[in-house]
């Protein structure tokens, strides 16, 4: 377990811990949950640098590196969409847009395991990291919404800043949804033949 293996692995306990500070009522605690997904978030590209600059690049980082992902990007959108405060709002369509990113990513973890039968690695193309850097700025935004929400201490028109905030992650959650389905054909486009051998 190499440092950037570590850091690979430290997003799934801070996952946690961002998800239990989001179900928390003591003050400041949207805040914390705020901080360590951002902190969270960057070890995703921490982890990245420091393999690549240190030469310990590995198949067990590469491999789990992709699926931290997916568990720490589901898990924190479940607890946004089920958000006991229906802060999200739009309640079905939010749903339906979760829905539609958990079946692309089993199906895409299902094409892995069929691959790597096979020897062969499917790792992240260009399509995939858009589309995780873009899910990670929709979950920030509606954390950073709800921590104004919740933390700051906006009156009349100042809530405004946390509408347009609220507003920016939701437009971003939309588009993770359509780059999630559209980078998931493509990876069956290139890889797909391996279901069929």
């Amino acid at each position: 377990m190499n440092l950037p293996n570590i850091l690979t692995v430290s997003r799934v306990p801070l996952m946690f811990l961002v998800v239990a500070l989001m179900y928390s009522n003591f003050p400041y605690a949207a805040t914390l949950a705020f901080w360590l997904f951002i902190a969270a978030a960057l070890t995703d590209w921490l982890d990245g640098k420091i393999a690549r600059e240190r030469g310990e690049v590995s198949v067990f980082g590469r491999f789990m590196d992709t699926v931290i992902d997916k568990v720490m990007v589901i898990g924190l959108m479940i607890a946004l969409v089920n958000d006991a405060s229906n802060f999200m709002g739009y309640d079905i369509a939010a749903m339906m847009l979760l829905l539609c990113i958990l079946c692309r990513e089993f199906a895409i973890s299902g094409l892995r395991m069929a691959v790597a039968v096979k020897g062969q690695v499917v790792e992240a193309d260009s399509g995939g990291k858009i589309k995780t850097f873009v899910q990670l700025n929709a979950i920030g935004w509606l954390i950073g919404a709800r921590m104004l929400s919740l933390d700051g201490d906006f009156t009349g028109d100042d809530r405004q800043v946390v509408a347009y905030t609220r507003g920016l992650g939701m437009a971003l959650y939309a588009l993770s949804a359509v780059l999630t389905m559209t980078s998931g054909w493509s990876y069956f486009r290139k890889h797909g033949q391996a279901l069929m051998a």
